[in-house]
């Protein structure tokens, strides 16, 4: 096992999943090959938050509720207020969808209807900002995701725009270690028909039906896998470089988990 391997290995990530239809697909596959530790907190069963000290890193999971009603889901204000904690420490952070948008809240910026909803498969394009981000590093430049969204994101304040689509132009962005993205990498076909099942109500809307989504996906499953498992390991392996400077720094995690107004998870 080399240097980057261990370092890899020797992360620990909390997945905070936010609706029991969506998790984190192919991204939690990958924690597994790479027998990383990590704990998912379902967060919409109002599950209790674990001390932010634990964690080396974070991945923020959609949910179809709305960032602009986040005042009316007690368990949506606990994790903002956690996961504001954790951009003031400067975790490494990556919100899908909603989690982008949510970081994006927190972070100054709004989060408005995008005049289009996006469902289905899309091409997004690299900015020049991401086409230098190591998020995506190996990436063609334009490539194709997955969306199910009607919400999007400006950019916030001193952030860097990564990525964008015709119909919306904010699909990524970086605030330091902090990543959101608006697009799905990390769904499969199988699940993009669960998905149709769930959220059926608003294919109308995209003038799409549950075969078409479904095929969307499956033309371009093959490359969406193999670019989620390759911005993962971007993700990890920069959040192990963090970690260890952060030690050959001398500095540990910081804070008193103590004084955190969350129960630890047991």
């Amino acid at each position: 096992m080399n240097g980057t391997s261990r370092s890899i290995s020797s992360l620990r990530v909390l997945i905070l999943q936010n609706c029991r239809e969506e998790g984190i697909g192919l991204y939690g596959t990958r924690l597994r090959e790479l027998n990383i530790s990590h704990d998912t907190i379902h967060t919409y069963a109002d599950k209790s938050l674990p001390p932010l000290d634990r964690y080396d890193a974070i991945i923020i999971g959609g949910t179809p509720l709305s960032v602009n009603n986040i005042h009316r889901h007690n368990f949506l204000l606990k994790e903002g207020r956690f996961l504001k904690m954790a951009l003031d420490r400067g975790k490494s952070i990556l919100g899908i969808c909603f989690g982008a948008q949510l970081l994006a809240r927190l972070l100054g910026a709004e989060v408005k209807k995008n005049p289009l909803m996006e469902i289905g498969a899309y091409p997004v394009r690299l900015t020049a900002a991401g086409r230098s981000d190591p998020l995506f590093n190996g990436f063609p430049r334009t490539f194709p995701v997955f969306h199910w969204h009607g919400d999007t994101f400006a950019i916030p304040p001193g952030a860097k725009r990564l990525a964008m689509d015709r119909d919306c132009p904010n699909q990524a962005f970086r605030m330091g270690s902090a990543l959101g993205l608006q697009f799905h990498l990390e769904i499969t076909a199988a699940e993009a028909g669960s998905w149709a099942d769930t959220y059926a109500e608003e294919l109308p809307a995209v003038a799409k039906s549950k075969a078409q989504v479904i095929g969307e996906c499956r033309e371009h499953e093959p490359m969406m896998a193999n670019l989620a498992v390759l911005l993962l390991d971007n993700f990890l392996a920069a959040a192990a470089m963090k970690k260890k400077n952060r030690i050959l720094k001398g500095h540990g995690n910081t804070g008193d988990s103590a004084a955190l107004d969350f129960r630890i998870v047991k």
